[in-house]
């Protein structure tokens, strides 16, 4: 059996509320095209995508003491995962989404992460023990986790997300990491910013550009562009980003080659829109590489 990816944080609970646009900023009242709760953030993400897909994972993430810790913990309850939960004195993260047809998105952050001051890191040292590799996410409480992933001899992954090339909160991710995912959302300059990492010493370094694909740089020099697959319709964007993430992740742990590895990011983020979960409905390793057969 396969080692276990272990990932830390983050886990919330999201109202996800379809708009037939995004509200301008004036007053007014708004009748949604529907709304719904569900699991969110990026760990989770990356936890339900890779256990669909046929990989174990140890999710660490910080949890409330109160009901929506409760439907959280619910939503990962899936083979595969195991939750390795932090209860803290703080609710649970919460957001609220607002989407647009595209998937033009507002996230409000109702419930920010916790920040605990101290955490208990001794499973995730044992976790970490006997994984085959680390993905650690930009939120405040984890930056520990480098340290112990460093020790480990582990590689790590992040993914960045929106980072804007100078933002000092990413900087000690970008440090301990090995592979680096991020979006070109907010960094125009983004073939820059990808050769400056793979001049530091990364092995990869992925960007993303929403429906525009992504460009993937390797250590030696290779250049790769990845369109992305059309979706007869878009359900919900989020946690495409994350579907990609855990697609191209998985193939990587195979063994294939990083286009391949890009394509089947790239199918896993078109399934993902097309559901209002985070993971597609019936996600497998099969199903990525029938799509990928039939050209998407």
């Amino acid at each position: 059996m396969n080692k276990p990816i272990v990932i830390i944080g983050g886990a919330s609970l999201d109202t996800i509320i379809q708009l037939d646009a995004l509200p301008t900023p004036t007053p007014q009242t708004l009748w949604p095209r529907s709304s719904y709760k569900s699991v969110g953030s990026t760990g989770a993400g990356k936890a339900l995508n890779l256990a669909a897909l046929g990989r174990r994972v140890v999710l660490h993430s910080l949890l409330g003491q109160d009901t929506e810790a409760d439907l959280v913990r619910h939503a990962l309850n899936k083979p595969g995962i195991e939750l390795i939960a932090e209860i803290t004195n703080t609710p649970t993260e919460q957001h609220v989404n607002l989407m647009d047809p595209q998937g033009g998105r507002v996230s409000l952050f109702v419930q920010p992460p916790a920040d605990p001051s101290g955490v208990d890191w001794a499973p995730v040292t044992s976790a970490i023990s006997g994984c085959e590799l680390v993905v650690i996410n930009i939120l405040s409480y984890a930056k520990p986790a480098l340290a112990l992933a460093k020790n480990a001899n582990k590689p790590v992954w992040t993914d960045l997300h929106d980072y804007d090339g100078r933002n000092p909160h990413h900087q000690p991710f970008i440090d301990a990491a090995t592979v680096i995912f991020l979006s070109s959302d907010n960094l125009p300059d983004y073939r820059r910013f990808m050769k400056r990492i793979i001049d530091d010493g990364k092995e990869l370094v992925v960007c993303t550009h929403g429906s525009d694909g992504a460009t993937l740089l390797s250590r030696d020099g290779q250049w790769l562009e990845q369109p992305a697959f059309p979706v007869g319709r878009v359900q919900d964007t989020n946690g495409a980003g994350d579907a990609f993430f855990s697609g191209f992740l998985c193939g990587h742990l195979n063994g294939e080659n990083l286009q391949t590895c890009l394509h089947l990011g790239a199918v896993c983020g078109a399934l993902c829109v097309t559901s209002q979960s985070l993971a597609a409905e019936n996600l497998s390793l099969q199903r990525l590489h029938d799509h990928l057969r039939e050209g998407g």
